[in-house]
């Protein structure tokens, strides 16, 4: 079912993208770990059910990465991803970041007003420690950034990660960088144990990094209110040219891994906050990469819900 339900969906002109390939199935952890499959087999029965597929245009990942992994990760790490994990990881890990990369060209260039992202598995621990970091292997979402600054002229570049861990690779590799905008809520306890709100950046970058860590049990209310507290104002003052989300769902109520309270109406709201940035900003050039999310139900559900809010022509609070 799932190698052809890519070609199912409508190519017509949409104003959504959505990227998918069949080898985001490709197994990676054993049948206990929580990072499986069944992640994306979940968001895409959902996805079905749900009647969105038709107002989406599909967009293949890319296949030429090794230039854009480059821009993010050494080639000791490029090289010991390959070696370590054997080549059917590479090309899954790999198949991400081409994911990635295609939808900030399509957001980039005109084709679509936004696009989502449907791969796994995540990215957003990834160093160049030359290891699986927090399931990372390559971190998406920083080389669409990037690759989105060197190939499309978006100099201004806001990542709004509000997944349950704090992105420690993605903070990593623009603390002291003042053309991207880092803003991050998560569980300081929780893995990678990263996020201090003191970390606000380092050099030029100074003050272009802003962790919110949030208390388990943080509801709708907690996660509303840091966007408005501090990501609003920042976000205005940065006008970035190119909005990314990571975009993680295990800060969902009922994750396997997470203790937060968020609901799937929460995500809409944040959905429709990052949007409104977009849309003052960027002509509302905006693109999410899915992160984590481990009860495959809820994930499911969130996504759907996210999804059909990056459809709707109206963003706002």
């Amino acid at each position: 079912m799932w190698a052809g339900w890519r070609c199912s969906w409508a190519a017509s002109a949409a104003a959504t993208g959505w990227v998918y390939d069949p080898l985001f199935l490709t197994p990676v952890f054993g049948p206990g770990h929580p990072e499986q499959p069944r992640r994306l087999q979940a968001i895409l029965a959902a996805m079905d059910h749900s009647g969105l597929p038709a107002r989406l245009r599909n967009l293949a990942p890319r296949a030429d990465v090794d230039h854009a992994l480059r821009l993010v990760h050494t080639e000791a790490h490029i090289a010991a991803i390959r070696a370590g994990y054997g080549e059917a990881i590479d090309a899954l890990a790999r198949m991400g970041v081409g994911g990635a990369l295609a939808a900030v060209d399509a957001v980039a260039g005109g084709a679509v007003r936004n696009a989502f992202v449907c791969s796994r598995p995540p990215g957003h621990h990834a160093r160049n420690t030359g290891r699986e970091e927090g399931f990372c292997f390559f971190n998406n979402v920083a080389i669409a950034a990037r690759h989105a600054q060197r190939e499309s002229g978006l100099r201004r570049v806001l990542i709004v990660d509000w997944d349950y861990h704090h992105g420690d690779g993605t903070e990593s590799f623009f603390y002291e960088d003042p053309g991207v905008l880092y803003f991050s809520t998560h569980d300081w306890h929780a893995y990678p144990g990263t996020g201090d709100p003191a970390r606000r950046g380092a050099g030029a970058g100074a003050g272009y990094n802003i962790n919110v860590p949030l208390p388990c049990g943080a509801t709708d209310t907690d996660i509303v209110t840091a966007f408005e507290r501090y990501l609003l104002p920042a976000a205005d003052a940065f006008r970035p040219e190119l909005v990314l989300v990571s975009a993680g769902f295990d800060s969902r109520a009922d994750d396997l891994l997470g203790c937060l309270g968020v609901s799937d109406e929460g995500f809409v709201r944040l959905t429709r906050m990052v949007m409104a940035i977009a849309d003052r900003h960027c002509s509302g050039r905006l693109v999410s990469v899915l992160e984590g999310g481990y009860n495959p139900r809820g994930l499911a559900s969130a996504v759907v819900a996210h999804v059909r809010t990056l459809t709707e022509g109206q963003a706002g609070n």
